[in-house]
């Protein structure tokens, strides 16, 4: 700025590159799930408090107090607690379907080499889990929580890779974000097939109509967001109604959203320039035209930044720090008692999320890279990739949610101490085991390589 005129110079920026239409992105995701991990980990513990205080029936209650409207014979009443997992998760998961198609178009799942070692690791942390669980449940009740150790929390990963600051290479942390990503794909599918009963087809009609309008408008050219949020609600109130999890509508959305603005940065500035001149003094040709001009640059400096990009970064803020909390506080109040952590279904879930992730992450990597179809980031040992795949084992949020879709209230009580009592040993486990292969002086080399 000149301290003469106060003028803003437009070359006093750091120019962009295209890269920085990839790397800026993942940077505020980093940085609101590192932030966001520390907000939901005292949800959490309040939770845990207020379940095991004098108050414990009190604060249970409140979250099943039922809430809803009715509209002549028709009744829509439910608890807190099944708003929060089935309406407000359903915004968690229109974000991920984001991640995912980001990722998918323009991150690190965007071709089959860069995707390798991430999907093998993935699919190998949600298979060897699953399988420990069913030698251990297999014919027993908790049979059905085959999917609760196979989910992992990228909120918490993040916050213990930030804990742990410059000894993670960035290339262990896009693995493990990547990793998470292709996680959750995982888990989204295993919600929709594995955990749907009976299906109300009549329901189901009227949320797949819904995508068909919602594709029809895109195609059409509608770029007027309410319209599309009242289709979205349309969509998710169908699948609510149909026995299909309500949540794999917000995937859906979040997943038919466009990567590519509207309006390109070139005819952007075109468009700045062509009202310029009015803008520094000149003479406008009526009031009209002034509004017109006025309001066609306001329009096209919005549609310049894509929807995926634009929803993305709106809502994350308020899913890190709003929604994700409140269902944390809602499904993380567990009555403890020493004995508990002893059941079949609490033990199924530790061993599954503390041995059978890191085993399975590094597994299926190994035979992925020795089959050449991946290799190892660059300053990532086998051993450091051995602590990311510990930290995959904090499942948390969507393992919560996955045992309260897959057990019934007793089992489901079990199953989430188990993912309480296994997350914090992964934690733990996954940033001894990173502070110990990953020495400052190793790390440091790294960095300036």
């Amino acid at each position: 700025m000149s301290e003469s005129t106060g003028t803003v110079y437009e070359d006093a920026a750091l120019p962009r590159e295209p890269i920085d239409v990839i790397v800026d992105p993942f940077r505020r995701f980093l940085h609101i799930q590192a932030s966001s991990g520390l907000v939901l980990l005292a949800a959490t513990a309040v939770a845990l408090f207020m379940a095991n205080s004098s108050s414990a029936s009190g604060f249970l209650a409140f979250w099943q107090t039922k809430v809803g409207f009715s509209f002549g014979a028709f009744e829509m009443k439910h608890s807190l607690q099944h708003w929060i997992n089935d309406f407000l998760m359903s915004v968690f998961f229109f974000v991920i379907g984001l991640e995912v198609k980001r990722e998918l178009v323009l991150g690190e799942l965007r071709g089959l080499k860069r995707a390798a070692l991430p999907v093998a690791a993935a699919l190998g942390g949600m298979v060897v889990p699953a399988g420990i669980y069913l030698a251990l449940q297999a014919g027993e009740p908790g049979a059905s929580g085959w999917g609760i150790p196979m989910a992992t929390d990228i909120a918490f990963v993040v916050g213990c890779l930030a804990v742990l600051g410059a000894r993670i290479p960035n290339s262990l942390r896009v693995m493990l974000l990547s990793l998470a990503i292709v996680d959750d794909i995982g888990a989204i599918l295993i919600i929709a097939i594995g955990y749907t009963d009976a299906v109300n087809f009549t329901a189901l009609a009227l949320g797949l109509a819904g995508i068909a309008v919602f594709l029809g408008l895109a195609r059409l050219g509608v770029r007027n967001s309410a319209v599309y949020a009242g289709v979205a609600l349309l969509v998710w109130f169908g699948f609510h109604e149909s026995g299909v999890h309500a949540t794999i509508a917000g995937v859906i959305i979040g997943l038919m959203l466009p990567t590519k603005a509207w309006v390109s940065e070139s005819r952007l500035g075109k468009i700045v320039q062509n009202t310029l001149g009015f803008l520094q003094g000149g003479q406008w040709p009526s009031q009209k035209e002034r509004y017109t001009l006025l309001r066609q640059m306001e329009r096209a400096a919005r549609k310049a930044i894509s929807p995926v990009e634009r929803f993305e970064t709106d809502l994350h803020p308020w899913v890190g720090f709003l929604i994700m909390p409140l269902f944390a506080l809602a499904n993380a109040g567990v009555p403890i008692e020493a004995s508990a952590i002893a059941h079949p279904v609490a033990v199924a879930v530790i061993l599954g999320l503390v041995v059978g992730k890191p085993l399975g992450v590094v597994l299926f990597s190994f035979l992925a890279v020795k089959a050449g179809f991946a290799r190892l980031p660059e300053g990532v040992s086998w051993l450091a990739l051995l602590g990311g795949g510990a930290l995959a084992g904090i499942g948390f949020t969507m393992a919560l949610f996955i045992s309260g879709l897959a057990l019934g209230e007793e089992l489901s009580q079990a199953a989430k101490l188990g993912i309480l009592v296994a997350s914090g040993l992964s934690a733990v486990v996954g940033m001894s085991l990173l502070l110990f292969f990953l020495p400052k002086a190793e790390q440091a080399s790294d960095d300036a390589r």
